[in-house]
């Protein structure tokens, strides 16, 4: 048998009925422990009363968020009501002079136009300008094409123009004026100098739609006539454009301006066949005025202009200032409305000499242009067409100058000699 220790022996000899119950007590802890465990398969959880809110908790958040914008909003507005009513009366933010308006574009349209648009907003109040307005304002001044406007903080307006691009000079009634692409008319710029030709044929009275499709024969004529790097359109003073079916203009020429009609197609081809015979026309012919290549087969040389309407005289101030900004003075002229027998020709196919050429031998009978044959009165030429006498037509019928006279003596009125 083991034997026992000596603190043994001395645990049972002195052991007291305190131990004993400790024991018990601890048998009775582990097997209430036991128990425990076993408690979720045996009996139902003891419930804990817990206190509840009078909301939802998500509705209690909703309001929360919903307080909090509330009184964000509400400073906002605050604040937005104190700044407004700083604005609304605060000196810092008007126009103090007319050095707070800055302008930039300006080239042909001046300062004192744009003034006379805003300089009734002197000593307003910035924020109280109604730029909008301002701005439909500023685009009827002829010039201006387009236009913004700008606010800048505290107290400037800032104002951006862009100007209308001039393509021709317009001669209306007594005056010379300026058009774009579109029709819309300006008057003649001092800083500028241009070589158009002159517009006859438009009135300012009628709508912008009819003078933009004017200009759009215009547009299609000088594209035309510069095609093929010629430049034939700087020799133009002048572009008639009452008929759009019969465009005229008015050629340069060191021995006179020649009224040439084009039609209302193959500008560049009608214009070619006349500068290639001029130089004959003008050996044929003792005054060439004008001339028609509007049909297929035949040139008429100093056309009927009897249905061409006279211009009104420029004053000496217009001409001036058309001179000035490059009108040419061959277009500053007021011409009357010849009346004047017509030579037909045949017409030369493109690319070829003319089929008719001027006889030596047997010269076109001569005719007095400036002054009537004597002894008629020069009175009684302008009421009554002078009766040239010309010889009798050869057996030879080729020469286009024995097919018809020439144009019988007419008194030019105003025109340049």
């Amino acid at each position: 048998m083991a034997r026992r220790s000596s603190s043994t022996i001395q645990e049972e000899l002195y052991s007291t009925p305190d131990d004993s119950a400790r024991d018990d007590l601890d048998d009775a802890r582990l097997l209430d422990l036991d128990a425990e465990k076993e408690s979720p398969f045996l009996r139902a959880q003891k419930r804990v009363p817990a206190r509840r809110s009078p909301l939802p908790r998500k509705t209690a958040a909703r309001l929360l968020w919903a307080l909090l914008v509330v009184t964000v909003a509400a400073l906002g507005a605050a604040g937005a009501a104190m700044l407004y009513h700083y604005g609304e009366h605060s000196w810092r933010f008007s126009l103090e002079s007319s050095d707070d308006i800055e302008m930039a574009g300006l080239s042909s349209v001046t300062r004192s136009q744009v003034m006379e648009v805003m300089g009734g907003d002197i000593g307003r109040n910035v924020f109280f300008i109604s730029l909008d307005q301002r701005q439909k304002q500023l685009e009827r001044i002829p010039w201006v094409e387009s236009v913004s406007v700008m606010r800048f903080a505290p107290n400037r307006i800032r104002i951006q123009i862009q100007e209308r691009t001039p393509v021709a000079f317009v001669r209306v009634g007594s005056k010379v004026l300026l058009t774009d692409a579109g029709g819309t008319l300006m008057d003649l710029s001092s800083k500028k100098k241009y070589s158009f030709p002159v517009i006859v044929g438009v009135n300012s009275a009628e709508p912008i739609s009819t003078r933009a499709a004017r200009m759009k024969i215009y547009d299609e004529l000088v594209r035309e006539l510069d095609s093929d790097g010629a430049n034939y359109s700087k020799d133009l003073s002048e572009v008639d454009l009452s008929d759009p079916e019969d465009v005229k203009v008015l050629a340069n020429d060191p021995e006179g301006e020649v009224l040439v009609h084009l039609g209302s197609s193959d500008y560049l081809d009608r214009f070619k066949i006349y500068v290639a015979h001029l130089r004959e026309w003008r050996q044929q012919f003792q005054k060439l005025e004008s001339v028609d290549l509007r049909y297929d087969r035949q040139i008429i040389v100093n056309p009927d202009l009897r249905g061409a309407e006279p211009q009104p005289p420029l004053s000496a101030a217009a001409v001036h200032a058309a001179m000035s900004a490059g009108v040419k003075p061959a277009a500053l002229v007021s011409r009357e409305p010849t009346k004047s027998t017509p030579v037909m020709l045949p017409k030369p196919a493109p690319n070829k000499p003319a089929a008719t050429k001027p006889v030596a031998s047997k010269p076109a009978p001569k005719t007095h242009w400036h002054k009537p044959a004597p002894p008629v009165n020069h009175a009684a030429a302008k009421s009554t067409p002078t009766q040239t006498p010309h010889a009798a037509a050869p057996s030879n019928a080729k020469s286009p100058a024995t097919l018809q006279k020439p144009s019988p003596a007419v008194a030019k009125g105003q025109g340049t000699e």
